[in-house]
């Protein structure tokens, strides 16, 4: 495990679907890194995410919106690379359930099972 997959101090990881497919924030799903990415990459990409992140927020402060699209792009861009988003990284034709809340997906259950509130 690296420092990068610690949560913040005094904040406990998001809910792991059982698949690993997806993480529960506020009760909706977002899809997870691509388990097959070697650590090298991962740890460059997320690296990347958080300098782009970074620099979406530096671009707001100083109200440049050139600036701001151009940080968006780069987010957009390492979460792509990162599996985020785009193509699914799974092949068994399960459907991307990305944003969607996850009490209106099969994992309703599981999720009521764990004791998982909208706050998670």
């Amino acid at each position: 495990m690296t420092g990068l997959d610690s949560p913040a101090p005094g904040k406990r990881r998001p809910l792991t679907t059982p698949d690993g497919r997806y993480i529960v924030v506020r009760g909706r799903l977002w899809r997870t890194t691509n388990p097959a990415l070697p650590d090298e990459i991962r740890t460059r990409l997320v690296a990347a995410l958080m300098m782009a992140r970074r620099a979406v927020a530096s671009a707001r402060r100083a109200a440049d919106r050139d600036a701001e699209a151009a940080a968006h792009m780069a987010v957009d861009e390492a979460k792509h690379a990162l599996g985020e988003r785009g193509p699914v990284w799974w092949d068994d034709g399960t459907p991307d359930l990305n944003r969607h809340m996850v009490r209106t997906t099969p994992y309703a259950a599981w999720f009521e099972e764990v004791g998982g509130t909208a706050g998670r």
